[in-house]
C-alpha cells in the first residue's frame, strides 16, 4: 500500500495477489490493484493521462503510457474521489510497480499526480 499527494491530490493504492487467475508452475503471475484518486485540495483538477513503471523479480522494467484510466478521464471537484481496480500480470512473484497521473486544472496548468512505489507480492510471501 502507498499514498503520496501532489498538489491536493492523493494517490492511495492497495494491491493484492490475484490466484486464481495466475499459474506459478509457469512463471505467470497476476496482480490486481485498487486505487483512490482523492482531490483534497481546493481546485478541480482532471485526470488526462498514465505513466506506469513496472519492475518485476528480474528487474525488467516496463513503461505503460495511456489516456485516462479504466477508458474514464475523471474531473475530481474539491473533495471528490474515483476509485478504480485494474491489474498487472508478472512473469516473477515479485515486482514493484509507481506512475503518475497526468492531470489538468479548468485554466490549462498540467502537472503530474505521483503514484508512490507500491509492492506487488503474493500473500503467501508475507508469512
Amino acid at each position: 500500500m502507498s499514498t503520496f499527494t501532489t498538489q491536493g491530490i492523493k494517490v492511495l493504492t492497495k494491491p493484492f495477489y490475484i490466484a486464481e487467475e495466475s499459474d506459478p508452475e509457469n512463471n505467470h503471475y497476476v496482480f490486481g490493484y485498487e486505487i483512490a484518486i482523492v482531490n483534497e485540495g481546493d481546485r478541480p483538477a482532471q485526470l488526462i493521462d498514465r505513466h506506469w513503471i513496472i519492475i518485476d523479480g528480474e528487474n525488467h522494467r516496463e513503461e505503460v503510457k495511456g489516456e485516462g484510466v479504466v477508458g474514464n478521464q475523471p474531473t475530481l471537484e474539491p473533495g471528490q474521489s474515483f476509485v478504480y481496480r485494474s491489474y498487472c500480470p508478472l512473469s516473477t512473484d515479485y515486482g514493484i510497480m509507481r506512475g503518475t497521473y497526468g492531470m489538468v486544472r479548468p485554466d490549462g496548468e498540467r502537472f503530474e499526480a505521483t503514484i508512490a512505489p507500491f509492492v506487488l507480492m503474493p500473500h503467501w510471501m508475507l508469512n
